[in-house]
């Protein structure tokens, strides 16, 4: 690592490779400062009403609005997404933190409860403290706000640690939770190399760790806080299998499959990756997938004809790529896509890879970028075997007209954290997000991320 390196980093427009800004680490000690500077914070928020915090995260939504499109093109400009699905990003937000102002009074107020002996217990949710966020650049704003939002309002402090690549998204993040009342130094932005976050899990001031990443991150920042004794919550990487079963209708499966598989340039932990079709609809549902990737024209973000921006990194690009072509060697066909475009933009084609099997990346590795993995199965149950043939276990879904039998079967059978029937989603604020297996642990949104970092406090009156 050069020397420049250490003192800081720029920020690429991926659209055009040309540097936005330009960005110096935070020192140790000026980072353990900032540490210390949200404690003192959290201190006095704790003592704030559940109402008087639902204000000003109400307050957070509003400014969200007013600086929707400065903020919007900000994303956009830092990772490449569709100026459209920027928008739409920030209006989720606001959707969080609409739901967390009023519902997250529900899920915080105190509970009374009779004691077997006739004495009173009350269950206070308490505030733990300073809680430390480690986020990714491909949703710059929602992943940051879905933790920061909660834990501000069941009274803690937040720090967030984001994606270099996205750095200017999580100050606007701060200057909107500034400009909307929240006390200064209660969210903090650390600017700070990974020796420097290591350090800050084990500062004793800091309570709980959620990372959103790759499994392997997961594992590393698992081992820190648990060394410390400090509790984590992990949303990590994903293969999610779609599935189409016998009776699927194939146009809705195949338009549906398409918008779960491009959205967000393809770079979602819970996009639909793996689409196990069984073998009576595979031809039929083959033949439209491809026409309508091939449709998927890629180019300027900005521009509303775009289908699909840009990647996030050239080394993103790369990775991808690398994982497409160790695939065709070990016996994947192409069927569109698949290769790096000549121009200017870290672009990469929709593409779709067939005959995929066990022992390929496309088949056991997750492909964070527009490319679908096509897998045949005998029928229904061969269809389930598959899609649970994976170490992930973060999202799914399944296509059928009997919707009875597809929630048996995502009931019964699918070891995911989150199933789709007929349909493809991101998160809802009232649904809980959240994996199982190598995908991490915990939840968010739907009232459970509010309680991950709390003390539920039992005050016992005996008489």
């Amino acid at each position: 690592m050069d020397n420049e390196e250490t003192k800081g980093f720029k920020t690429i427009n991926p659209t055009t490779e040309k540097e936005i800004k330009h960005y110096n680490y935070m020192t140790e000690t000026e980072a353990f400062e900032a540490v210390e500077r949200c404690h003192e914070a959290f201190s006095e928020w704790k003592l704030k009403s559940l109402s008087h915090r639902a204000e000003i995260i109400q307050n957070v939504a509003k400014k969200l609005a007013a600086h929707k499109d400065e903020y919007a093109q900000l994303m956009t400009d830092e990772m490449g997404k569709l100026l459209k699905q920027s928008q739409q990003e920030i209006e989720l937000c606001q959707g969080i933190c609409e739901y967390t102002a009023t519902q997250g009074q529900e899920h915080l107020k105190d509970e009374n409860r009779t004691l077997p002996n006739g004495g009173k217990g009350i269950i206070q949710q308490a505030p733990i403290g300073v809680i430390y966020g480690i986020q990714p650049w491909n949703f710059p704003l929602y992943q940051a706000i879905r933790y920061a939002i909660v834990n501000l309002m069941a009274g803690n402090g937040v720090l967030l640690k984001h994606a270099k690549n996205v750095t200017g998204s999580a100050l606007m993040l701060n200057t909107i939770f500034e400009e909307a009342g929240l006390p200064k130094n209660l969210f903090t932005v650390l600017i700070i190399d990974h020796d420097t976050s290591d350090k800050i899990i084990e500062h004793d001031k800091v309570r709980g760790v959620t990372l959103t990443g790759s499994s392997e991150a997961g594992k590393y920042i698992a081992e820190k806080a648990g060394k410390a004794l400090k509790k984590t919550v992990l949303e990590l990487g994903s293969n999610d299998a779609y599935l189409v079963l016998d009776d699927a209708d194939i146009e809705l499966a195949v338009k549906t499959s398409v918008k779960g598989r491009v959205f967000n340039n393809g770079e979602t932990c819970v996009a639909a990756k793996r689409f196990v079709v069984v073998d009576e609809v595979y031809d039929e549902f083959k033949e439209a997938f491809v026409e309508q990737m091939k449709a998927i024209n890629y180019g300027n973000p900005n521009d509303e004809n775009s289908k699909i921006g840009p990647m996030a990194r050239k080394d993103l690009r790369d990775k991808i790529h690398s994982q497409v072509e160790d695939s065709i060697k070990k016996g994947t066909d192409v069927l569109c896509g698949g290769e790096i475009p000549s121009e200017t933009g870290y672009f990469y084609p929709a593409t779709i890879l067939a005959n995929v099997k066990e022992g390929q990346p496309a088949y056991d590795e997750e492909l964070f970028g527009p490319v679908a993995s096509l897998i045949k199965a005998k029928d229904n149950e061969d269809a389930m075997r598959i899609a649970n043939d994976s170490r992930f276990g973060l999202g799914g879904g399944i296509f059928s007209k009997d919707e009875d039998k597809a929630v048996e079967l995502a009931k019964k059978h699918f070891d995911t954290g989150m199933i789709n029937i007929n349909s493809f989603g991101l998160a809802h604020p009232n649904m809980p997000f959240g994996g199982v297996k190598d995908s991490g642990y915990g939840r968010e949104h739907g009232g459970f991320g509010i309680r991950e970092f709390v003390n539920s406090k039992s005050i016992l009156l005996n008489n």
